[in-house]
């Protein structure tokens, strides 16, 4: 862990807010008997009732948030996201809707429904999955303000459907799911967690046991032990990931489903220049890797594994149906056809617009860093190519 670089100081009600749920994990380490997994602890931080970071009411989007979001940077993130929904929509036929998870403020959904109204494929029924109250209410208003003829297509749900027909669509949600941390020493498997000291929090590690976290990381130790080093590397295993792409795959009658999330295939993910693991920290526009600093006012977040999240897909019946950059992915969707819709010679309208598909797309931000998956089922093996993996795909490297 790196040194804690100074941040901004919270309000003394956010402090006391972190101060209940930093009592909250105390007691369950305790009741554990002294040591809870990260899995566990990260879990607490970001999704405790009422007090974790994604389930209490502070603002965690935009510029008065942590983070920004793609949908957040630009509506042509959206309005190209569309070109491709549109097409899932339409090999999916009849009765198809879109269902999307972790929607934060509402706008990709905002987005998507004005632009799939002027391609003339809008979808009867929008889904929304929001497991913040909080965010919830953002959603719909948002809509209701912006779209309000729009909006009664628009329905929250509280669990998942037990089947569906249509797009699925995740953006970075599940760089947010909490993640096992797996530490290999020598001829060790150890489990990294969580224990108490006084107030503090403190990294504890356990033998690894018998079990689906220890198969998985069992099954990676001849990658990362090829590597010629014999110190300590540690990592993520996010089984919640892959129980999830199961979920829908087995939910899933007919359609896609779009993961847009950072992330590498296998090989890139366990490389040595990775050893630290990829676990980062979000709080306010500030990125920095201690995960007990605040709890519940910071996100915790870590790289996803696509290759794991693309075997989890097959399992249950799904095809990979493309994956590569979001650079790509935008490009090929025509992002920057609709950015020429605005004149250049309108400078004060373009070059904004401009600059944040420059954030979008170029390697030096989320160009290369952010990935795009679309697992299918049901799709006609005759259909023509994804538009979004025209050019560039890099379902190889998984």
């Amino acid at each position: 862990m790196q040194p804690q670089p100074p941040l901004p100081a919270p309000s003394e009600a956010a402090l006391e807010h972190s101060r209940a749920l930093t009592e909250l994990i105390h007691g369950e380490i305790s009741v554990a008997g002294g040591w809870i997994s990260f899995e566990r602890y990260m879990r607490l931080a970001l999704y405790a009732p009422v007090m974790g970071y994604y389930s209490g009411g502070a603002a965690k989007f935009g510029q008065e948030g942590d983070f920004v979001t793609a949908p957040e940077i630009s509506p042509l993130f959206g309005r190209t996201v569309a070109r491709q929904a549109r097409q899932i929509l339409e090999w999916a036929g009849d009765g198809s809707g879109i269902l999307e998870f972790g929607a934060g403020t509402g706008k990709l959904a905002l987005d998507l429904l004005v632009e799939l109204e002027k391609l003339g494929c809008l979808p009867q029924q929008y889904f929304i999955l929001e497991v913040s109250a909080e965010l919830q209410q953002r959603q719909r208003h948002l809509l209701e303000q912006f779209a309000p003829h729009l909006a009664p297509r628009v329905h929250w749900l509280k669990r998942l459907p037990e089947q569906f027909v249509g797009l699925i669509l995740a953006n970075e949600v599940l760089d947010a799911m909490p993640v096992h941390l797996v530490v290999w020493r020598s001829n060790e498997l150890l489990e990294r967690g969580v224990s108490s000291a006084g107030n503090e929090f403190i990294w504890s590690e356990r033998p690894l046991a018998e079990g689906a976290l220890f198969e998985a990381a069992r099954e990676l130790t001849d990658g990362i032990c090829s590597g010629g080093d014999e110190g300590e590397y540690v990592s993520e295993i996010c089984l919640e990931a892959q129980g999830f792409i199961a979920s829908l795959g087995k939910m899933l009658q007919r359609g896609a489903i779009l993961l847009i999330d950072y992330g590498f295939g296998r090989d890139e993910y366990y490389h040595l220049q990775r050893r630290q693991g990829t676990l980062m920290c979000h709080y306010r526009h500030h990125a920095h890797d201690n995960p007990f600093y605040l709890p519940g006012l910071q996100d915790i977040t870590s790289h996803v594994d696509f290759s794991a999240v693309a075997s989890s897909g097959t399992e249950v019946g799904l095809e990979l149906l493309g994956y590569t950059t979001q650079a790509h992915f935008l490009i090929n969707c025509g992002i920057t056809e609709i950015l020429a819709e605005t004149p250049a010679a309108n400078t004060r309208d373009y070059l904004p617009l401009a600059n944040r598909v420059q954030k979008l797309v170029s390697p030096a931000e989320m160009g290369e860093l952010f990935k795009v998956m679309i697992l299918g089922k049901g799709i006609h093996s005759n259909h023509p190519p994804l538009v979004g993996f025209t050019g560039g795909d890099k379902s190889r490297l998984l």
